[in-house]
């Protein structure tokens, strides 16, 4: 007869079969399939003055880009067809030294299309190896040893060939979609390297010198809780932002694990709204494109582009 001990031990050796099997198919979809599983999400905002035609705007985010990554470069490249009317691009290109070379293929098509970016640290310095579990004690933190980025030449690339405009703690106007737009931004919260304090009188010299505008944005990398704040103090109507990657692992039914900043996990991903002072405006974090080549893996979280079609308000 066998013993109370053995007839424990049988089922609990088959959870943890189970619990193994599961972890492994897991890691095998997020690893090899679900990362290539580009996506678009399409979104309506009701932001624009009455009477005002539909602008469609490509938020970019997070491309992370290797020069080897065919794939992504390829997908990126086909959302030229999309034909949005501005491109907003929420920074951290870059994934790898050479990284430049796949943003090339990528973002030439989109040349000519008025476009706004601000940087995210790996615009500045390379991916280094970490540890995930350590995301779980509070945003990372900078590593004094990763490798410089030359981004003077990705500056010169987005501005000098593609036409954007720089952000980075930076205001400006563009036409768009047959209106005007003034524009501002931060370069990455996430270092602290966001000047707020620039801003008013960028803006106020920015508005004193031209007619008034149609629609303000507001653009950061990272989703700080100040930044969003200080935004809608300074009239931003609609707000950009990435760095998160949606969580990049999420759990099915309850969502991001992790932020990577003080934003609320429920906005960790997609457009919602950010109420600061009495105002109210749409806000969309894009889950990004891509992820650190030292973290190849999406689970529950696709890669992803947003294009948000600005419409009359009701």
């Amino acid at each position: 007869m066998p013993s109370r001990v053995s007839r424990g031990v049988a089922p609990a050796l088959t959870a943890l079969g189970v619990v193994g099997a599961v972890g492994a198919a897991a890691a095998v979809w997020g690893i090899g399939v679900e990362r290539y599983l580009f996506t678009v999400r399409f979104h309506e905002v009701p932001v624009l003055p009455s009477g005002a035609a539909p602008v469609r705007v490509l938020h970019l985010s997070d491309a992370h880009m290797a020069p080897w990554q065919h794939r992504k470069q390829n997908w990126i490249a086909a959302l030229a067809e999309l034909q949005p009317d501005l491109v907003v691009n929420t920074g951290d290109n870059m994934g790898h030294v050479d990284g430049l070379r796949g943003l090339r293929a990528a973002f030439d098509p989109l040349r000519g299309i008025p476009g706004v970016f601000v940087h995210g640290s790996n615009d500045h310095a390379a991916p280094s190896p970490r540890n995930p579990f350590k995301y779980f004690t509070g945003p990372s933190k900078g590593k004094h040893t990763s490798e410089p980025l030359d981004t003077d030449a990705l500056d010169g690339y987005l501005t000098d060939e593609l036409g954007w405009l720089d952000l980075n703690n930076a205001a400006a106007s563009l036409d768009a979609g047959g209106l005007r737009i003034d524009a501002f931004g931060v370069s990455d919260a996430h270092r602290g390297w966001d000047d707020l304090e620039v801003l008013p009188g960028r803006l106020e010299a920015l508005r004193a010198a031209g007619a008034p505008a149609d629609l303000t944005i507001g653009v950061t990398h990272a989703p700080y809780r100040r930044v969003l704040d200080a935004f809608i103090d300074l009239g931003a109507e609609a707000l950009f932002a990435g760095h998160t990657h949606g969580g990049q692992v999420r759990v099915p039914g309850f969502g991001a694990l992790v932020a990577n900043c003080d934003i609320p996990l429920k906005q960790a991903r997609g457009l919602s709204r950010w109420s600061h002072g009495g105002g109210s405006v749409p806000l969309n974090v894009s889950a990004g494109l891509g992820h650190s080549i030292y973290a190849p893996v999406r689970f529950a979280c696709r890669p992803e582009a947003s294009l948000l079609t600005l419409v009359a308000r009701n």
